[in-house]
């Protein structure tokens, strides 16, 4: 259930995670894990596993894919280049899903051996992303740096009313991604109360997507999805060429009801190269990252 709807649709990818984060969001959903050297309501009892252990169970399951999650992967970067470099060896894929609050040094440090980065693009206002303790230009700074060292880049904004659901703010924050990658998936998903902010806070509906879908089509971005309400949003859950409107993948959620893509990563119906990671190995020259035109 990793929110890279462009890297090999409807596979299964292993993911781990390790305790702790930079940042302190009120809306956490993995809280026990992110929170717990800061909260002591917060407890999550590791587990001693090897990087080889990681990865053979990735592969005894069938995922060609191996994600660091539940924690801010890049305060545990050390460790995940680790297990990335056993899975590379053994012809994985890599991801990291992440705040965004990167460094030249350590985006140059992960680099051989990440495929694909998700960023939590959390708002477009600069003292909300100070509350959540971050800093939005530095992020901002870490998605320009992503897509220049070629990473396969997609972006995740949870649409949080009262806090992430400013109309002119969404349009900054799209027109700025449509300013980096126009091609670059766009996810604005639906929160539901948790963790800090459960009492005065409704879930996202429908329409609140659907509208924010409108602003990045505005903006110019061609693949923006609506996510966490299956079945409630249309077509934006799926994907369709950016060249000739195909319908190339149909969704249900996270389920992959239709796939079109093959490993080519063509449109089969105009054969424009769509842009994203559709082939398995991680080996030298079959990667098909499309470049986007």
């Amino acid at each position: 259930k990793k929110p890279f709807f462009h890297v090999l649709p409807g596979s299964d990818a292993l993911t781990f995670g390790m305790l702790g984060c930079d940042y302190h969001c009120g809306y956490c959903q993995n809280w026990v894990t992110s929170q717990m050297l800061r909260d002591p309501n917060a407890f999550a009892p590791p587990r001693v596993c090897t990087p080889k252990q990681l990865v053979d169970l990735a592969i005894e399951h069938g995922a060609p894919v191996v994600a660091s999650s539940y924690n801010e992967p890049l305060i545990t970067s050390e460790w995940a280049v680790a297990i990335f470099h056993e899975a590379r060896q053994r012809g994985l894929r890599c991801a990291y899903v992440s705040n965004g609050n990167g460094t030249p040094q350590v985006l140059d440090f992960i680099r051989p051996y990440v495929d694909a980065y998700k960023v939590d693009l959390k708002t477009f206002n600069p003292k909300h992303y100070r509350e959540l303790g971050g800093v939005m230009e530095n992020v901002l700074d870490t998605i320009r740096m992503l897509k220049q060292r070629a990473f396969w880049v997609e972006i995740v904004t949870l649409i949080v009313p009262g806090f992430s659901d400013d109309p002119d703010e969404l349009k900054q924050m799209a027109e700025f991604l449509a300013g980096v990658d126009p091609l670059m998936p766009w996810h604005v998903t639906a929160f539901h109360p948790d963790y800090k902010m459960t009492e005065g806070y409704r879930q996202t509906t429908a329409q609140d997507l659907l509208g924010v879908v409108e602003i990045g089509r505005a903006a110019g971005l061609k693949y923006i999805y609506a996510g966490n309400l299956p079945g409630q949003v249309g077509e934006w859950e799926n994907t369709r060429c950016h060249h000739c409107n195909a319908t190339l993948i149909e969704r249900y959620g996270f389920f992959v009801k239709r796939n079109r893509i093959g490993a080519d990563g063509l449109c089969p119906q105009c054969h424009t190269p769509i842009p994203g990671i559709w082939g398995k190995s991680s080996g030298h020259g079959d990667g098909r990252v499309r470049p986007l035109l």
